[in-house]
């Protein structure tokens, strides 16, 4: 039975079915269970005033009876960060290399939904830990890697895009540094894959926002880097690499950037590949203001209108990274 309820009496264990339209809410599915607070929250802060819940699949809204008898503590159920299903696909042997790429893809993109719902010290360190084994995937099984490069989904919703730059900054890092042991591919993986975290304390209506942010919108938003770096240091998950890829991944080589306007060999090489992977992906998604662009075309701008903000050498070849991946 479907049943429409004020979003704010929305409770753990409850079947939603939100609208469809992305401009109502930002979830990944239109239809869910309720399994956390954390989504609950996100519901009532979006525009929704009312959802509707299917109590053929969910619990149902009971209405408040008032007695004398104080109401019993219910547990909230606790939603684990990294889905069940990831580290399975990653080390399956049997599982051809296209579809284990698309597993991993869907899965990698859970996982950072979760963690920006609740970026814990805890989830954290698990999140961190699942990336180790996606790097080493990218790194050791070029077919799936190859797979991973030619897949990325192109919506525009933040955990979708950590994934994809995730996935071509580690791809990039690997075709820079090979299996050089200078460079620690783990941490890199995780501040590749974390480098927008700080947007959790960035207001979800700027974040979301169906068109172009005015000056003040834009301000906020240019301090996500700096709030990254908060996040990791509170949870003391703050290495070296991490720290820089965070802090640096929105600064350009003419001194344009943000947070600290540095240029040239200021910023550091893990910075510069996180940037070309973070330009690149921003303009290949779809964005509420614009349509996707093809991959030629992006590339065709960031060398013709965009290429003072990158190191040539790290763009040349990120671009031959893409080709080689189209080719296979």
């Amino acid at each position: 039975m479907i049943k429409t309820i004020p979003a704010n009496k929305v409770e753990v264990g409850m079947y939603v079915n939100l609208p469809t339209s992305w401009m109502s809410h930002s979830f990944m599915k239109n239809k869910f269970l309720i399994t956390s607070r954390s989504q609950i929250d996100k519901i009532i802060q979006s525009s929704l005033k009312e959802v509707k819940i299917d109590t053929s699949l969910g619990k149902d809204l009971i209405e408040e009876v008032i007695t004398d008898e104080p109401s019993p503590i219910v547990p909230e159920t606790v939603q684990k960060v990294v889905p069940e299903g990831l580290r399975e696909m990653i080390r399956d042997p049997n599982l051809s290399p296209e579809k284990k790429a698309r597993a991993v893809l869907q899965y990698s993109q859970e996982m950072m939904k979760n963690l920006l719902e609740s970026p814990t010290a805890e989830n954290i360190g698990e999140v961190m830990t699942t990336i180790s084994e996606i790097v080493d995937l990218i790194v050791t099984d070029d077919e799936t890697n190859n797979y991973l490069l030619s897949i990325t989904s192109h919506d525009f919703a933040t955990y979708t895009h950590s994934v994809n730059v995730g996935i071509l900054s580690i791809s990039l890092a690997k075709a820079l540094y090979g299996q050089s042991d200078s460079h620690d591919m783990h941490a890199l993986g995780a501040g590749f894959f974390l480098h927008d975290l700080g947007k959790v304390r960035v207001n979800l209506s700027i974040i979301n926002k169906p068109g172009k942010l005015n000056d003040q919108e834009w301000q906020e938003m240019r301090k996500h880097p700096d709030h990254g770096f908060d996040i990791l240091t509170e949870t003391d998950k703050l290495d070296k690499e991490s720290r820089i890829i965070v802090l640096q991944h929105h600064e350009r080589n003419d001194g344009s950037g943000y947070p600290l306007g540095i240029k040239g060999d200021d910023i550091h090489p893990y910075g510069r590949i996180c940037s070309v992977a973070d330009v690149y992906e921003a303009l290949t998604s779809i964005r509420p203001y614009k349509p996707q662009m093809p991959p030629f075309d992006a590339l065709r701008i960031m060398q013709k209108e965009m290429l003072h903000h990158f190191h040539r050498d790290v763009f040349e070849r990120f671009v031959r990274l893409l080709a080689a991946a189209v080719k296979t």
